[in-house]
């Protein structure tokens, strides 16, 4: 299948993305304190082959020749991170400010070489003094966290004109918070449900600093999203366990920020969120974004089971089901990116949608120096040809 970018027209963002913690390193350097990544990778049993992201890419002494290279690939957008605890080693107070001038010079060379810098405010990379304090389970979070972008947005502002305020809340806030499988490592219903509506009153906040700091900011937030089904389209049990999923996963976070409120009918036990809400919040959840960020990987397939707690659901891996797969066990199926640009396209409220994350895990065989990367390739051409699809039945997809 042979698509050219030129169809998508000169207004499509094309870019490529990167997480200050997978790939920075130096990542106890030039005053930057320890995050909650750098705590959890430490845990006995917790990363496999006991993996750190103590060097990773070593992006920070490569970076003048790593964004060479973007620029060889004509890659015109470069969305980044910013490390919080490079920035404010205790969290708010006192600016860092070789961190400062780090992300000046990443942010000054972007543009030298022709590439607009994107920034992620926050890349999962909390500092782990503020865990200390709870993090994200506190609603002291909201103060620190606005602090933590009031800084950003006053250093980098008038260079840097798009700004995503949070990637994937639903993922370092479940897998964080809920299933203890991300950092921080905490687990429980309470600290999950704490943790979710912090996240969600940050991300509508950080929008309104962005804007009041220069209106003519383009924000957004951007969210996993995977296409939901029953395992069995014929069980009334599986419809109803795939309901509840799509609202944990694809609706908790993007429709509070719509004015929706949480999907509380379909989720029944998002009903006890309300314990974490005070007066103003319901309307404090609600900002308007510039563009609203989708990250799609795959679909899930989901069956009743009365053994998981609290959702009586779980997800049947591709393994299970004989489907084509990646490393990651996650089913190759690129019509999920059509089907999600569609249901986004449904809500009103979302102006532009920019596909912020898609792409593919497969194991490298280096022959000859070089990778024959024909399944990563077909990956990234199906997904690409259904953007395409979505952009002509009118969805207002731009990158």
């Amino acid at each position: 299948m042979n698509i050219s970018a030129k169809e998508f027209g000169p207004g499509f963002h094309w870019g490529v993305s990167t997480a200050a913690y997978q790939i920075e390193g130096a990542h106890d350097k030039y005053g930057k304190s320890a995050s909650i990544w750098d705590e959890f990778v430490q845990k006995k049993g917790k990363i496999q082959n006991k993996h750190t992201g103590e060097i990773a890419c070593d992006f920070y002494h490569r970076y003048t020749s790593d964004l060479t290279l973007i620029k060889r690939l004509h890659i015109p957008n470069y969305r980044f991170s910013i490390a919080w605890s490079r920035i404010l080693p205790l969290g708010i107070g006192q600016v860092n400010q070789s961190g400062i001038d780090y992300y000046h010079r990443v942010i000054d060379f972007c543009i030298e070489l022709g590439i607009e810098p994107w920034i992620t405010l926050y890349h999962w990379d909390l500092p782990q003094c503020l865990q200390v304090k709870g993090g994200w389970a506190n609603r002291d979070i909201i103060h620190w966290f606005s602090y933590f972008v009031e800084t950003c947005v006053k250093h980098f502002g008038s260079k840097v004109k798009h700004w995503m305020v949070l990637n994937e809340p639903m993922v370092f806030t479940g897998a964080g918070y809920f299933l203890g499988v991300h950092a921080p490592g905490k687990r429980g219903l309470n600290s999950f449900l704490a943790a979710a509506h912090h996240a969600a009153l940050c991300q509508s906040e950080g929008g309104r600093i962005l804007k009041s700091f220069q209106s003519n900011l383009k924000v957004g937030t951007t969210f996993s999203y995977s296409h939901i089904e029953p395992f069995n389209a014929n069980s009334s049990k599986d419809q109803r366990a795939a309901v509840k999923i799509d609202a944990l996963l694809n609706r908790l976070f993007l429709e509070p920020l719509l004015g929706l409120g949480y999907p509380s009918k379909e989720l029944k036990l998002l009903h006890r969120i309300e314990k974490f809400m005070k007066q103003e919040d319901e309307k404090n959840l609600v900002f308007q974004m510039d563009f609203i960020g989708l990250q799609n990987y795959t679909r899930e397939k989901i069956a009743h089971s009365y053994l998981i707690p609290f959702l009586q659901a779980k997800i049947i891996k591709a393994d299970k089901r004989n489907v084509p797969s990646t490393l990651m066990n996650w089913e190759v199926y690129p019509p999920c990116i059509l089907n999600a640009l569609q249901r986004y396209g449904s809500y009103t409220q979302i102006k532009e949608i920019i596909v912020t994350e898609n792409g593919a895990a497969f194991e490298d065989q280096m022959i000859d120096h070089q990778v024959n990367d024909m399944e990563r390739t077909a990956y990234l051409k199906n997904h690409i040809a259904q953007v395409r699809i979505a952009q002509q039945e009118g969805i207002p997809v731009n990158g």
